[in-house]
């Protein structure tokens, strides 16, 4: 068993080359805009999960999705080849949806905001059903709040 720390090392090293290679050196017209947003590598090194999100349509999505499939690879060679690993570890590239429920949620939240401007605009020039102090109190108990100004006796 490996150290944590060290394969969270590896995983930002790794991170770090195929976002390097997809720039400069992978040329396949399928692949999109991509980001690598996080790289995950098993405790004994064997396996790493390259998390990526790609700007465009869901056919980009896939275009890029099969890019990187053919490329892995190459991507793995240069991988090892750079951290100087005795194994190096499969790489398995993996959308990452986190952006897109990002996103969501921001809509959602804009939703809520636009909704509750709206309702602050009705009730701006708003009044009450009733009396503005529905509570009904008897006169004994007036008198002795503290604080409360009630009729005075004559």
């Amino acid at each position: 068993m490996m150290d944590a720390a060290r394969a969270r090392k590896l995983a930002d090293r790794i991170q770090q080359i195929v976002a390097e290679m997809l720039e400069r050196r992978i040329k396949d017209p399928r692949l999109g805009f991509v980001t690598i947003t996080d790289t995950r590598v098993t405790n004994d090194l064997s396996d790493a999960t390259v998390f990526y999100t790609v700007f465009g349509s869901d056919a980009e999505r896939k275009d890029t999705a099969a890019a990187l499939e053919s490329a892995k690879g190459i991507i793995r060679s240069e991988v090892g080849r750079q951290t100087g690993l005795r194994h190096t570890p499969t790489l398995a590239f993996t959308h990452d949806p986190l952006p897109d429920s990002a996103r969501h949620l921001d809509d959602l939240l804009a939703e809520a905001k636009a909704r509750d401007e709206e309702i602050a605009k009705r009730a701006e020039g708003a009044e009450y059903a009733g009396d503005a102090d529905p509570y009904k109190r008897d006169e004994e108990e007036e008198e002795d709040v503290p604080g409360h100004v009630g009729r005075a006796a004559t």
